[in-house]
């Protein structure tokens, strides 16, 4: 779908029909969700890719339990859960030429007593299973990816609002493509990262090389269904992964001097047979063979400072993938930045602030991830099982996505206090179970909203019969409706932009039924969570904030299908005392923005978080006139 623009068409002969919002480069799994984001929420997306063809064996292959709860936001994914295979723990091996080869240790892989994730365990199949998760839904929302077309540079048009990327089609005819905005994911060798002044890629290559294979092994190995880092004193290292459809991938390090272009594959056979000896190793099909040599690299900068042009993924950094966080990361840049160009798109962003947050916020995680898998890398070639297993156990969150934090900005307050439960601005909303009132149905509460490109404001009120929580709801619900609430005049300006460029109109939506989360403002789903029992009220005596909000009044008394057997509340705030109502604000991405506690909650508090809302969100957003 292509965007409607005040103007007739530039000088370069193009017409509003051929404008498109943004234009992507590469259709791996990053440049592939922030397409499905994008189309999803209603811009019209170019995606181009200069293989013919998407992935069809080995790349990257581990989804940790984080991404599998971001595919569920989006209401995809569920094939790969069915098809994958799902590793639950890690097995450590050590052989040296005194003594023979043995197991050495066993960790869970994501214990519940460090990190609490509905999907505790790693998933894995290969990058193409999950290209092709992602393409079918693109076709939900009428987008096709542009194969065989190659980035060739960017230029501005006469409209300064307008970019113009050319690109080679088939290896010959010169193309171009209007567009607002420009995102390379195009790998490590990013063609649109070079067109972003002072965009270099920094760090150094290191000296260790490593083969891939994927393949059916015959072998008598015990540990061929668990992750295992396999270590020879003598021969190096081999980390071990079960795969789908009866496969095993297996990195094996190359002890000797020979560099990643002189890597054979029946060299690399040879060298697994040696480190994991005695015990036999033979394949009765190889699917597909590769080699590398480990590189830890992150971009200067992820955007230009016109803020049109940005990257994502291995095009912003790169590193080894024997912690299984390539492809993570890198579907976590676009669902990061998937969003807030939503919202620029749109005109609601204001300038230097939405867009700038999301080079300030991923370019941290890069560095992190860069800095965690040089220790990583080190601890799996240094065959010390004790201290890889700690290493492990001290990156376990960050490991799963749980714990990738964002700091301090205009989008992410700091609290007041230290924080009483799992909730903190900056980290993803803690999971936890609910009921929905309105159909009694138990649900993961941070699942269970669609994905509209929304805020979620969550009040929550343990005890609506107490006369100061619910005379806070009604101050709350009076305030939020006057025409001089920031709020108000969001609401009024999004429903004017989804009228004129529409979210996109998908076969699914008899089913997700989206209308129901934008009954109050389409910008904000409005949610209360209450301990009260459901006897003891009706959604219509409820003021009319919650009471059209009906799909989203949760009551809290699901702990017992909780993974730790908590009550949402208490898993959010901590202890709560008697008439105190609090607020959290999550961001489009499930990241909690902003929270607020009140005690002794009563009529007038809740005009002034309606105050406190406003003030939060003019941080990075504007009224536009649509």
């Amino acid at each position: 779908m292509a965007i409607t623009t005040s103007t007739n068409g530039d000088s370069n002969g193009h017409h509003d029909a051929d404008i498109h919002d943004v234009c992507v480069v590469g259709a791996g799994p990053s440049g592939l969700m922030l397409s499905v984001v994008l189309a999803k929420l209603g811009l019209s997306v170019k995606v181009i890719d200069e293989r013919p063809d998407q992935t069809t064996v080995g790349r990257a292959d581990g989804i940790q339990p984080k991404t599998i709860e971001t595919l569920q936001m989006l209401r995809i994914g569920d094939d790969l859960v069915q098809t994958g295979v799902k590793v639950h723990d890690i097995c450590m091996w050590r052989g040296s030429p005194t003594e023979g080869l043995r197991r050495t240790g066993r960790e869970v892989h994501y214990p519940s007593s460090v990190v609490d994730v509905l999907h505790p365990y790693i998933l894995l199949c290969h990058q193409g299973m999950m290209e092709g998760t992602f393409i079918t839904d693109l076709r939900k929302s009428g987008v096709e990816v542009t194969r065989s077309h190659t980035f060739q540079g960017v230029t501005d048009s006469s409209d300064p609002h307008i970019l113009q990327i050319e690109c080679d089609k088939d290896g010959g005819t010169r193309t171009s493509i209007p567009a607002k905005y420009l995102v390379g994911c195009d790998g490590a060798r990013s063609a649109v990262r070079n067109a972003i002044p002072g965009a270099a890629s920094q760090g150094t290559p290191h000296n260790s090389v490593w083969g891939v294979l994927d393949g059916e092994l015959d072998t008598d190995f015990p540990d061929i269904w668990s992750k295992t880092v396999i270590f020879s004193e003598e021969h190096g290292s081999v980390l071990l992964i079960p795969r789908e459809r009866n496969m095993t991938r297996l990195y094996i390090e190359m002890k000797s001097s020979v560099t990643s272009k002189g890597l054979g594959q029946e060299f690399v056979m040879e060298q697994a047979r040696l480190i994991m000896a005695p015990y036999t190793v033979n394949w009765t099909s190889v699917e597909w063979f590769g080699n590398y040599q480990v590189s830890q690299r992150f971009a200067t900068r992820f955007l230009d400072p016109t803020q049109r042009v940005f990257i994502a993924g291995d095009a912003s950094h790169t590193h080894s993938p024997k912690a299984a966080q390539g492809m993570n990361t890198s579907v976590h840049d676009s669902w990061n930045l998937g969003w807030k160009l939503n919202l620029a798109a749109r005109g609601f962003a204001k300038d230097g602030i939405l867009l700038q947050s999301y080079e300030q916020e991923r370019k941290k995680i890069a560095e992190d991830l860069i800095n965690f898998d040089f220790e990583h890398a080190n601890e799996i070639a240094g065959g010390d099982s004790q201290r890889l297993a700690e290493n492990f156990r001290k990156n376990t969150r960050f490991i799963s996505g749980v714990g990738v934090e964002y700091g301090p900005n205009e989008l992410n307050h700091p609290l007041d206090a230290a924080p009483g439960g799992d909730a903190k601005p900056g980290c993803n909303l803690p999971q936890a179970k609910v009921t929905r009132y309105i159909d009694a149905c138990p649900v993961d509460v941070q699942l269970d909203v669609p994905v509209l490109g929304q805020f979620r404001v969550y009040v929550v009120a343990p005890n609506l019969t107490d006369h100061q929580e619910s005379g806070f709801i009604k101050g709350l619900d009076e305030s939020i409706s006057t025409p001089n609430s920031f709020v108000f005049q969001l609401g009024k300006s999004a429903q004017a932009s989804y009228q004129q460029k529409p979210r996109a109109s998908r076969a699914d939506d008899v089913y997700v039924r989206p209308e129901r989360y934008t009954t109050v403002n389409q910008l904000i789903t409005f949610a209360l969570l209450t301990s009260t029992d459901k006897n003891e009220f009706e959604l219509s005596d409820l003021p009319p904030v919650f009471s059209k909000s009906r799909w989203t009044v949760y009551l809290d008394d699901a702990a017992h299908l909780d993974t730790k057997r908590t009550s949402c509340t208490e898993k959010w705030l901590g202890s709560v005392d008697r008439g105190e109502v609090s607020i959290l604000v999550v961001r489009p991405d499930g990241y909690v923005g902003a929270i607020r506690r009140i005690k002794n909650a009563s009529f007038e508090d809740g005009a002034a978080a309606v105050s406190w809302l406003d003030s939060y969100f003019r941080g990075f957003l504007q009224i536009t006139s649509a």
